[in-house]
């Protein structure tokens, strides 16, 4: 059992209810590893015995075969096929990952970031050849602000947590510029946070000191002004918090930071729940990563292209990194080097990716503000029709309080059924929906957490409700076999997933003769 509390079941391979020969089960495909099938003395394709060379690479060169699969082009394509069909994504059903904002991605955005000029811009090409692409990140960059009602946006973090460096290293800045850097060492952070923010602040040299929630989900600007002392350099919180709640405290928090004269992060992970309702820059909030892929439908991350764009205040605008575009006339130009000295530097090679922002304007100029703030109110909607739906048959840690864009149960509910939260999401893969997430946040014993967002249609809600309804009823029931067995119908059961993170195999070797 891990740190968590999850049991793990090392049963690793499919036993399907009724064996077939081929271990497919109808249109579910039972899928070899490409080195299992593929020929290492063989390739898809013909190529000519290369004319005699000398090799410039001396004692760099391989030396043994590489060992790759050869396929034909058919095998390779059903291969990649038959593994895609194992995929669970947005555009096959609800993805009710809670804290993850899992929404629809617009076709309209893919069409548009294709666009030639758009989808082959080059960050290497003459500054006056990309006009239009500059142009691009310039209006996201003005729409980003107006919805934060901050002072400054840098446009080249890759994601998140990246964001993250970017404003902690901004602070970090801003204090050494005020010449405490040697004694602001300290960021304060709730105890109901991301994961990410302790370990963004130990990154750049900060001790962390953790702030408790209070029994209601949120943390009191009291218990801050406790925590705060001559060396807390900034507090990182989140709002809504990942608990799903508003931070009802937010402007007693900043202004005690203020007056302790630190800085106040804002985890922007959760600004799905509010665009066009609240602005962070009203609520003293110094900086904030915005996770494009969560609140203006760009693809969602998965080791991809990402962008998480940081906007800071007029406190911390000086601070921000370079590169940035500025316009001067009719002409945009992209600053590469800090002017004035103020900034903390660059963060990385190039300004930004490109896709993303083309995807994330189009969404924003094709909602309006009027339907930003539609999308904010609907996804708080869905939310709080799954909570009230589902509050009979499932405990909730915070009762009957209204939530914003996710519901969060816990499992006391399950208490005298000897099952767990596992349990109950592995038997959600059985009826056909990835699970919530289960297990954070922290504070909450047992949570599992559930964040419709506004994609989803309310025949969606009804039947993802109806089943998850006849899960708790079951499991109040006693049928323990559905649960504990669970899944009996994905292409693997019920796997050692603390082992396989421990002790990952991330290199097939060839079975030796018995």
């Amino acid at each position: 059992m891990n740190v968590q509390g999850r049991p793990t079941r090392p049963e690793t391979s499919a036993v399907p209810s009724r064996e077939t020969f081929t271990r497919n089960r109808g249109l579910n495909m039972e899928e070899a590893l490409i080195f299992e099938t593929g020929r290492l003395d063989a390739t898809g394709v013909d190529i000519d015995d290369p004319e005699p060379f000398r090799s410039r690479l001396g004692p760099h060169a391989r030396g043994s075969a590489i060992e790759l699969p050869g396929l034909t082009e058919p095998e390779t394509i059903r291969h990649y096929v038959r593994l895609s069909r194992n995929n669970y994504s947005i555009d096959a059903g609800i993805y009710p990952l809670g804290s993850c904002t899992m929404k629809h991605n617009p076709r309209l955005n893919e069409k548009i970031a294709r666009l030639p000029g758009f989808a082959d811009v080059h960050p290497l090409q003459p500054v006056s050849t990309a006009q239009g692409a500059l142009e691009i990140i310039e209006a996201l960059a003005d729409a980003l602000l107006t919805m934060t009602g901050m002072d400054a946006v840098a446009m080249s973090p890759k994601a998140g947590a990246h964001g993250e460096l970017c404003g902690m290293m901004a602070i970090k800045a801003a204090i050494e510029a005020r010449g405490e850097g040697a004694t602001r060492r300290v960021v304060l952070v709730p105890d109901s946070a991301h994961g990410t923010n302790p370990a963004t602040a130990a990154l750049i040299g900060y001790s962390v000191r953790s702030v408790p929630a209070g029994a209601d989900g949120n943390v009191s600007a009291e218990a801050v002004r406790a925590a705060l002392a001559p060396d807390v350099a900034a507090i990182m919180l989140t709002n809504p918090n990942t608990c799903g709640l508003f931070e009802r405290q937010i402007v007693g928090i900043a202004e005690a930071v203020h007056e302790a004269g630190a800085y106040f992060y804002c985890d922007g992970a959760n600004f799905n729940a509010v665009v066009g309702k609240t602005r962070p820059g009203d609520l003293g909030v110094d900086a904030m990563h915005i996770n494009l892929h969560k609140t203006f439908s760009t693809p969602h991350g998965g080791g991809g292209p990402g962008a998480g764009p940081v906007a800071l205040s007029s406190r911390l605008a000086p601070y921000a990194p370079v590169p940035f575009v500025k316009r001067e006339g009719a002409a945009l130009r992209l600053v590469e080097h800090a002017e004035g000295g103020a900034s903390f530097g660059r963060m990385c090679a190039f300004h930004g990716q490109m896709g993303m922002f083309v995807r994330a304007l189009t969404f924003i100029l094709s909602h309006g503000a009027d339907g930003l703030k539609q999308a904010s109110e609907d996804a708080v909607l869905s939310a709080n029709y799954i909570r009230a739906s589902l509050n009979d048959a499932m405990s909730a840690p915070f009762g009957e309080r209204p939530c914003m864009h996710e519901a969060l149960f816990d499992d006391r509910w399950l208490k005298d059924t000897g099952l767990t939260t596992l349990d109950f999401a592995k038997a959600m893969i059985d009826e056909g929906y990835h699970p919530m997430t289960v297990y954070f946040p922290l504070i909450v014993h047992g949570a599992m957490l559930i964040e419709p967002t506004e994609s989803e249609s309310k025949a969606s809600l009804d039947l993802f409700i109806m089943t998850l309804r006849d899960l708790a009823i079951a499991a109040i029931a006693g049928e323990r076999e559905r649960f504990q067995s669970a899944p009996v119908d994905a292409p693997r059961r019920r796997l050692d997933e603390t082992r396989a993170a421990r002790q990952p195999v991330l290199r097939w070797t060839k079975p030796q003769p018995a």
